[in-house]
């Protein structure tokens, strides 16, 4: 997987004294004070329903444990449940304004102040923590002394550039998605059907959203987004190319984009800055690029992609250009799906097209076609750009997803599978 904090420290103040500056004016006390809150806030955090990825993740072991993803999907409330079977720990909420002071400087105080309230520990959870400056610097020193290091962040490149020149080889790295399909049905405690997919086709799985059901959780994180991981950390100025840009993408899931176009749509001074935009909006997974797959990884890098973004609410909540167009809702979700599972994923276009085909050990290994109604009119059409992707990568069975159609087709001696999307997202 891509793959997409909360700090928590004590460092040895001799060690690191002639690296450390002052750390600002804030005393121990007061630093014990936003730490105890910070702790209590965590633990008294509602825990909604224990997450797919927690089966997956390790954090008895002598790596860095990551787990990113988009704002606001449910990092803390997992932490929360990873923290549960550790009594002794430290937590440290580096999006807490009372620590936006917070330098890797003279963290000797932070050190006192953690063993005083809380006594000794092994495991350190960091959230956010891309928002301290040297960050790595910590956790490669928590590392050397065989401490466990569990971190959150809400910026692919930004983790995996630090953790790749600092730590390299030595982190596990989860990427956590809104809610699946069957997370979302454990959420509402209901079995899986066609009526209450479409429901999660509309509404997505962003879990304070389907707590609440206020549309504007979903405005104001795409403004959050936007402001706090974009604009702001790489000092960009023009906003209104950005969440234009943003919203274009989003609105054109599953379509395929051109740099060039899109730099002269948005009068953007150079295809490179466009490059450097849509490489933003992905390491903040706002959205996901697809390439087109070929043996030349040169030619799969000038190819043009297609776009998939994070949450099907979030785009309905901030498109008002949208259609609702249930077939790329569709093929979101199944986009989506695929990634929670799969780290490389292609779509296949030669005389017709496939629009995913999933990639293990080198290996093509399942071609998928997602068409919401099968008809006559688009049958062979579908049909024959799966065939044709299953004959280039010697597949004898391929699948096409819908909403409700289920049929066993077979052609050229190859079988193809027609499935409700629905009950393909609970196997």
């Amino acid at each position: 997987m891509h793959p997409k904090c909360i700090v928590v420290c004590i460092l040895n103040a001799n060690t690191y004294k002639s690296i450390f500056t002052s750390l600002y004016m804030l005393t121990k006390e007061e630093l014990k004070k936003t730490l105890r809150i910070q702790r209590k806030s965590l633990l008294e955090r509602e825990k909604i329903l224990k997450r797919e990825v927690l089966e997956e993740i390790e954090t008895d072991v002598p790596f860095v444990t990551v787990i990113s993803g988009i704002r606001r999907c449910g990092k803390s409330t997992l932490l929360k449940e990873m923290i549960l079977q550790n009594q002794k720990f430290y937590y440290i909420n580096l999006e807490d304004p009372n620590l936006s002071k917070l330098e890797i400087g003279n963290l000797g105080l932070l050190e006192e102040a953690l063993l005083e309230e809380f006594g000794k520990a092994n495991y350190y959870y960091f959230d956010e923590i891309q928002n301290l400056e040297g960050w790595e610097i910590i956790i490669r020193y928590l590392l050397d002394n065989k401490k466990r290091v569990i971190i959150t962040g809400s910026n692919a490149s930004l983790l995996d550039k630090e953790l790749g020149t600092k730590l390299t080889g030595r982190h596990l790295t989860y990427v956590l998605f809104p809610f699946s399909y069957k997370e979302f049905l454990k959420l509402k405690e209901e079995k899986g059907n066609k009526t209450n997919f479409l429901e999660y086709q509309q509404v997505g799985g962003m879990p304070e959203y389907l707590k609440i059901g206020n549309e504007k959780i979903l405005q104001e994180l795409f403004k959050d987004v936007i402001s706090r991981d974009i604009l702001i950390r790489h000092n960009i100025k023009n906003e209104k190319v950005i969440n234009s840009l943003a919203i274009y993408l989003i609105t054109n899931i599953g379509k395929e984009f051109s740099y060039n176009n899109l730099t002269k749509v948005f009068n953007i001074k150079s295809v490179n800055t466009t490059r450097s935009y849509i490489d933003y909006l992905e390491d903040s997974y706002l959205v996901f690029t697809l390439p087109k797959f070929n043996y030349s990884l040169k030619k799969q890098q000038v190819n043009q992609k297609k776009i998939y973004s994070i949450d099907n609410g979030l785009i309905n909540s901030n498109s008002t250009s949208f259609s609702g167009d249930l077939g790329k809702l569709l093929e979101n979700n199944i986009f989506l799906q695929l990634k929670r599972k799969h780290e490389q994923l292609f779509y296949f276009q030669k005389k017709g097209e496939c629009d995913f085909l999933v990639k293990e050990r080198n290996k093509i290994t399942k071609a998928i076609q997602v068409c919401y109604n099968l008809s006559e009119e688009n049958k062979k059409r579908e049909i024959n750009g799966l065939i044709e992707a299953m004959t280039e990568f010697n597949l004898n069975e391929g699948l096409i997803l819908t909403y409700e159609q289920e049929d066993e087709i077979i052609v050229e001696n190859k079988k193809i599978l027609v499935k409700p999307a629905w009950k393909w997202m609970l196997e």
